[in-house]
């Protein structure tokens, strides 16, 4: 009776690199389409966004519409809202913006049906101290809805014991400061003219990072380096065979 004849040599090793090879071009070439499309999602999301910045203000969601408020659908609404400002619990938080470092003057605004805070605007550290607290009265004013910013900034955490705030985290500054019925957003106030002194507005980035297109060219080529390791390793070809041998 003849012997069994034994497997090649390195078949079963040439045969488990060929299926991670084949494994990996799949999953690499499937990142690449991801990309892809989160790019055009990007795109369409900026292109939307673009239009609610550059919109006529509409009036701010009161807590009605709250619950069906989102970030995608929301963010950067160009909204109005007539109220009166609470000066007495006015909140700086500490900023970087195109005039530099400082903080963000941050006041509710008194709706009379809800209180949402508004982003004054910017001042210089040597100016905190001496914050305008006005206009007083019944105001009205536009700007920007922003969803909250939770948790702080910096790579620091809000201290409201101590005052330190990092980032405009509505729900941690209404409970610090006593607000009743707070809106869940804030709102950056539109740049003012005619006033030459206190926070200076309007000076709101709008801005989306959108390197989707560089991730999926790197996909595609690992891709394409793993679909040209795994045909070398097809049986039969001759880098197959030296490098198994």
């Amino acid at each position: 009776m003849a012997a069994a004849r034994p497997a090649p040599r390195g078949g079963k090793a040439r045969t488990a690199v060929l299926g991670l090879m084949l494994l990996l071009t799949a999953a690499f070439s499937a990142l690449s389409v991801w990309q892809v499309e989160r790019r055009e999602w990007k795109h369409a999301l900026i292109a939307a966004v673009e239009s609610r910045v550059h919109a006529a203000p509409v009036a701010a969601p009161g807590p009605e519409h709250w619950a069906s408020l989102s970030a995608e659908h929301d963010a950067y609404r160009h909204v109005r809202v007539t109220g009166r400002f609470l000066h007495d619990r006015e909140t700086l938080v500490r900023a970087v913006s195109d005039l530099g470092s400082g903080y963000w003057v941050i006041t509710p605004l008194d709706t009379g049906h809800f209180t949402v805070l508004v982003n004054r605007g910017f001042v210089a550290p040597g100016e905190r101290n001496k914050v305008r607290r006005d206009p007083v009265g019944t105001i009205a004013l536009s700007g920007l809805l922003r969803v909250t910013e939770p948790g702080g900034g910096f790579l620091r955490s809000n201290d409201p014991k101590t005052g330190n705030w990092y980032s405009r985290d509505v729900a941690a500054i209404a409970a610090a400061r006593g607000i009743l019925r707070p809106a869940p957003y804030f709102i950056d106030a539109d740049a003012m003219t005619g006033t030459s002194t206190g926070p200076v507005a309007g000076l709101t980035v709008v801005r989306f990072a959108d390197n989707h297109a560089v991730y999926a060219l790197t996909w595609f080529a690992m891709a394409l380096l793993c679909a040209y390791a795994a045909r070398s390793i097809v049986p039969g070809n001759r880098r197959s065979r030296k490098a198994f041998a």
